[in-house]
């Protein structure tokens, strides 16, 4: 018969064995994470710079300044009063359709600027309104079709005033460079139906 003795103990060797136990599941634990690896600045420095950049550079004449830049989906058009493929008439500014010549929903006629689309770069001026209906859905900017035509690669039909291919629509940044002083609206693009374009 075990006496009171005994049973404390075996509650003694009970408790140092779970402890023991406990202390030799740590040691595995911590053995088991890897030991933090320090990286040279050089090392980190080349790591960085093998990673590709995301967007195209922004990169402008330093000699202009950077009023405003954000991004939206661009469309092309080519007004030249022929009275083809929807043509409205001659630009609103005045000047004959030329390749350069942008059309914004609210920006003041004679902005000036920049827009990037797959690492290409092309320089516009706005000369004319639009595109109209489309830039309630976020269509912010009309390319001229020339332009339009480089920037994706393919070719522009002066009888057609069309773009080869299926592009009509492309996501393109933009830099504003210069605000100019003709009717319309500074900062942020709006759409034709707020009327900003009168402003």
């Amino acid at each position: 018969m075990k006496t009171l003795f005994d049973l404390r103990g075996n509650r003694r060797l009970t408790a140092a064995a779970t402890l023991v136990g406990a202390a030799a599941v740590t040691a595995s634990l911590v053995a088991a994470v890897p030991a933090p690896v320090e990286q040279s600045v050089n090392e980190a420095a080349n790591v960085s710079a093998a990673i590709p950049a995301r967007q195209p550079s922004l990169a402008i004449p330093a000699h202009e300044e950077v009023l405003l830049q954000g991004s939206t989906t661009g469309s092309y058009f080519w007004d030249d009063a022929s009275g083809r493929q929807g043509d409205t008439g001659l630009p609103a500014i005045g000047k004959p359709m030329q390749k350069g010549l942008f059309a914004s929903p609210s920006w003041p006629l004679g902005t000036e600027g920049y827009i990037f689309y797959k690492g290409k770069k092309a320089k516009f001026f706005i000369g004319d309104r639009g595109p109209g209906v489309p830039s309630d859905s976020g269509v912010m900017l009309d390319i001229d079709g020339q332009t339009f035509a480089e920037l994706t690669g393919t070719t522009w039909n002066e009888d057609t005033l069309t773009v080869a291919g299926d592009l009509g629509h492309i996501p393109i940044q933009y830099v504003v460079t210069k605000w100019g002083d003709g009717p319309g609206l500074r900062g942020e693009p709006v759409p034709f139906s707020s009327g900003a374009w009168r402003s």
